[in-house]
């Protein structure tokens, strides 16, 4: 009995819904359904934030804010920008709260590397990687963005230079 009931209850909750759903305009429901993405994304970072899992938070934290389109970054951007910080911080060039962020000297930067941070192959015109280097300057320029984000602009123009001098002279 108390199956049918909660099926039929359900029923009714799911008509309500549509019906509600049919008569309103698809703007507010983009609004509607852009801002229930931000607030999950957000309330999701937050518990992951507080059981200490800060690395899953933050794709989190970067795809709500991308649904924003706050200073026109995309979420594939994001994404980017995430794979470069995670592959900065493997090699331990970069750590989130500046505990040994300056570990290495960026002298020591290799070829390979330099065109991997800036997403480039080898065998790319001299435009491309001054093109590369400085859409990544846009995003992470210290006077920009982030005030801590300055060892990861110094990298980025390292790599700039690293190449133009050794690929293009």
């Amino acid at each position: 009995m108390n199956i049918i009931f909660l099926s039929i209850l359900f029923f009714i909750a799911v008509f309500l819904f549509l019906s509600w759903f049919v008569r309103q305009k698809t703007k507010k429901i983009a609004k509607g359904v852009r801002s229930l993405i931000v607030a999950l994304s957000l309330l999701i970072a937050i518990i992951f934030a507080i059981g200490n899992k800060l690395l899953l938070s933050l794709p989190l934290f970067f795809l709500a804010i991308s649904a924003l389109k706050i200073k026109g970054l995309g979420t594939l951007q994001i994404l980017m920008l995430f794979r470069l910080l995670n592959y900065l911080r493997s090699t331990g060039r970069y750590s989130y709260f500046n505990q040994n962020s300056q570990a290495r000297p960026t002298s020591d930067l290799s070829i390979d590397e330099a065109y991997k941070i800036l997403g480039l192959k080898k065998g790319c015109a001299k435009d491309e990687v001054i093109k590369a280097a400085n859409s990544l300057q846009k995003k992470i320029h210290p006077d920009v963005g982030n005030p801590n984000s300055e060892y990861l602009s110094k990298l980025v123009n390292s790599s700039k230079d690293l190449i133009l001098k050794n690929d293009f002279t």
